[in-house]
């Protein structure tokens, strides 16, 4: 019923390009590079290599000639002849404010470093998603969380002091580039917002208004339409 294929990808290479081009050097040769990379050819579940990152393509019998998933993999071991994946991240699916584009990897680590700070209060990270604010100068990654309480019938009352230690450390956890730009003063300092339970349900529906399936859905981590923004979140 379907044909996959693994297309290899660099996370090397593309780290050192974000640096790169924070440094000043040519765009061109980044442009060049990306356009290597992006011409390389999949590979078969014969040819993939311990230890490498690939992006799933998928080839089916109802149309769907090389489709690229999006789902960023690395293989990390094998079972008798099956292949064991890790999921690691999805493509394109990431904040930007300048040059800045940190992965669903990196909003992932940020989120685990401040878990130490949040459970201990006994809060559980239910959902979590991402919002690039543009609307001010500069702009500013905020995050959305949705958090309950481990024991049931209690009310949800926040420390201050304790969201401001978990925006710092999320801060800190993000990559080379962010910290650049925020020392530069090209990016405000990232905004932690609780929301109301209920609120990923409603941003669920309006992505089902506009055509996905309810299926497939699931919570991105970085919203990119402001009208799912507000005023569900």
């Amino acid at each position: 019923m379907a044909y996959f294929e693994f297309l290899p990808v660099d996370k090397d290479w593309e780290e050192k390009a974000r640096e790169s081009n924070l440094d000043g050097v040519s765009s061109q040769w980044l442009s060049e590079m990306t356009n290597v990379n992006g011409n390389v050819e999949p590979v078969d579940f014969a040819n993939v290599k311990l230890g490498q990152y690939y992006e799933v393509v998928v080839t089916t019998l109802t149309g769907l000639y090389r489709y690229r998933v999006g789902d960023v993999l690395k293989l990390t071991g094998f079972h008798n002849n099956s292949l064991q994946f890790q999921f690691v991240e999805r493509r394109n699916t990431v904040l930007s404010i300048d040059m800045d584009k940190p992965s669903e990897a990196d909003l992932l680590k940020a989120i685990r470093n401040a878990k130490r700070h949040r459970e201990p209060l006994g809060f559980v990270l239910m959902t979590f998603s991402s919002y690039a604010e543009t609307s001010s100068i500069p702009g500013r990654y905020v995050l959305f969380w949705e958090l309950k309480f481990k024991e049931r019938n209690r009310c949800l009352k926040l420390d201050a002091k304790i969201m401001e230690q978990c925006c710092s450390i999320e801060e800190e956890s993000l990559d080379f580039t962010y910290k650049c730009l925020r020392e530069a003063n090209k990016i405000a300092a990232l905004e932690l917002r609780v929301v109301k339970h209920g609120t990923f349900d409603a941003v669920m529906d309006f992505y089902v208004s506009k055509g996905a399936s309810i299926n497939q859905y699931k919570t991105p981590s970085c919203i990119q339409s402001e009208e799912a923004v507000m005023p569900k979140c």
